[in-house]
């Protein structure tokens, strides 16, 4: 049977530490909780449907973690947006449902916004992964309704984590720049 929005979605999980900085905070127990989460928000589109197969099973998601230095995050973000600097989490998406995407988080710029906003530094790494993992699904914040309906969404999604509003005393609507 396909999972519903709200049930556990099918998971295939690759974690690849090419900087290990913070790997000890980083237990693959606590990156697939994240990730699953995100996931059960579903598409940012009722319209797209998920591959299944004769069965009726629904297809995993495949979702990549790859943690990496401010080298490496600058060389990426510079290649695939034209941006000559190191950003939190880029989102490079292959397919929506199932989803199938990349998601790349430097840990450098990670550490440095987490300190900046007085956030446990775990907390903004869930932040930042659900928020790639909504883009993997289509969701978007390149105007101000987008930004409104994906901000609401990662503030429920942490909130079911135990995580508290990521966007508390920055006025929120981050749009664009990712």
């Amino acid at each position: 049977m396909s999972a519903a929005r709200g049930q556990t979605p099918p998971l295939q999980l690759s974690v690849q530490f090419a900087s290990r900085l913070h790997r000890p905070l980083l237990p693959r127990h606590l990156l697939t909780r994240w990730v699953r989460a995100a996931l059960r928000a579903g598409p940012a589109r009722s319209a797209a449907r998920s591959a299944s197969s004769d069965t009726g099973e629904r297809a995993p998601a495949q979702i990549t973690l790859r943690f990496v230095d401010a080298t490496e995050g600058r060389s990426l973000n510079h290649q695939f947006r034209r941006r000559d600097y190191a950003t939190n989490v880029l989102t490079f998406a292959y397919q929506q449902l199932p989803a199938v995407a990349d998601l790349v988080l430097c840990d450098s710029v990670v550490a440095a916004e987490a300190l900046a906003q007085h956030k446990p530094l775990q907390h903004h790494y869930a932040h930042l992964i659900v928020h790639g993992v909504l883009h993997a699904l289509g969701w978007d914040h390149l105007r101000q309704a987008q930004a409104l309906r994906m901000e609401q969404a990662e503030r429920d999604i942490l909130a079911g984590l135990g995580i508290g509003d990521p966007y508390a005393g920055e006025g929120g609507i981050g749009v664009g720049d990712d």
